[in-house]
């Protein structure tokens, strides 16, 4: 058995997610797991792990070499700070704060105490979105002109019910679910500019939205659109493409980006490829080559597990970085922020001056 010895603190969806593949890795152990609720006490006794009701508790009496934390968004930045006083390496779930100030204190924090914080954005360690990434930066699809996004999708009725702090502001799709699209979408064409949007509740008439639509200004000059729904009967979504989450159906026949240059394009995720050969053949009247990239498909949350390890061991830095997780949040915002005034919000600006 490895000695990597990793504690999860948050015995909610995610965090018992985390708790399943470090039990099946064999690059490391679950050493404990912190949560105060009654609930946490049969998950430990079943991972015949100790339980510990609070972080400081487990960082005094058993401490690991590293902490996925999988707590609720109010506490991250409080706990993520307690690991970094310990000089624990840390693997945060996004978002990496619940506001852009906390975010960049965290950020601050983390580039003064060199100890290694790994924001949760598990996509990034996707190899869908690696072979993607792999594809543009050949230089297959020429220089990038525009990206059309989509994550729509239908949450049922009890996924309020069960939370209602999902109906106010703060709890829609933007702020739930358009983070992960942000980080996927910066990974394949680069920094967000600039972000136009317009939002609507006119479905579910909860005071938060359930409806957006987004445009993005990259640096590059590539232009997007992105379309976010949780009331619209969809499969366009990460979940219902990707095949990485098997509790979601999946539809090959549908993709969530298409990423188009000045010699082709790309459908993420079925990787399906249209491509000119040569300068002089780019005409709408003349045929693609038309192919499927290959790609191998794993589960991220593994991946990124692992590479949490090799950033333990102090092999490589972390992926998604905590200045990653501030961007991604800041981006986020900015979003929110348009569609509520309904302006161009520059997100250069405010990351210039932070940084």
């Amino acid at each position: 058995m490895t000695g990597i010895r990793i504690a999860v603190a948050g015995a909610g969806y995610i965090g018992r997610a985390h708790m399943a593949v470090a039990q099946q890795s064999g690059m490391c152990m679950l050493s404990a797991i912190v949560d105060p609720s009654p609930a946490a006490q049969a998950l430990a006794a079943q991972a015949g792990v100790p339980l510990y009701r609070a972080l400081d508790e487990l960082l005094e009496r058993d401490r690991p070499d590293g902490v996925i934390l999988a707590t609720p968004n109010q506490l991250h930045v409080e706990q993520a700070l307690t690991c970094l006083a310990a000089g624990v390496p840390t693997l945060l779930e996004k978002p990496i704060a619940s506001t852009v100030d906390e975010a960049e204190m965290l950020v601050g924090q983390v580039e003064r105490r060199g100890v290694p914080l790994l924001i949760g954005h598990h996509r990034a360690h996707s190899p869908i979105m690696a072979r993607a990434k792999q594809l543009i930066d050949e230089g297959r699809l020429g220089k990038l002109v525009a990206v059309m996004g989509s994550a729509v999708f239908f949450k049922p009725d009890e996924y309020y019910a069960d939370a209602p702090w999902r109906r106010e502001p703060g709890g829609g799709p933007i702020l739930l679910n358009m983070i992960h699209e942000v980080h996927n979408l910066r990974m394949l064409c680069g920094d967000i500019v600039a972000v136009q949007a317009f939002s609507s509740r006119a479905t579910r008439g909860f005071p938060v939205e359930d409806t957006v639509a987004i445009n993005l200004r990259f640096a590059n000059g590539a232009l997007g659109s992105f379309m976010l729904s949780d009331t619209a009967a969809s499969a366009r979504s990460w979940e219902q493409t990707s095949q990485e989450n098997k509790a979601y159906p999946t539809y090959p026949d549908e993709d969530c980006y298409v990423i188009a240059g000045t010699f082709g394009s790309l459908a993420v995720p079925s990787m399906r490829l249209k491509t000119y050969g040569k300068a002089e053949d780019r005409s709408w009247w003349k045929p693609f080559q038309v192919g499927v990239a290959e790609m191998t498909r794993d589960d991220p949350l593994k991946l990124q597990l692992e590479h949490f390890v090799r950033v333990i061991r102090k092999e490589v830095e972390p992926l998604v970085s905590a200045r990653d997780g501030l961007q991604n949040l800041r981006i986020t915002e900015a979003i929110v922020e348009a569609a509520n005034t309904c302006a161009v919000v520059d997100t250069t600006s405010a990351a210039a001056a932070a940084h």
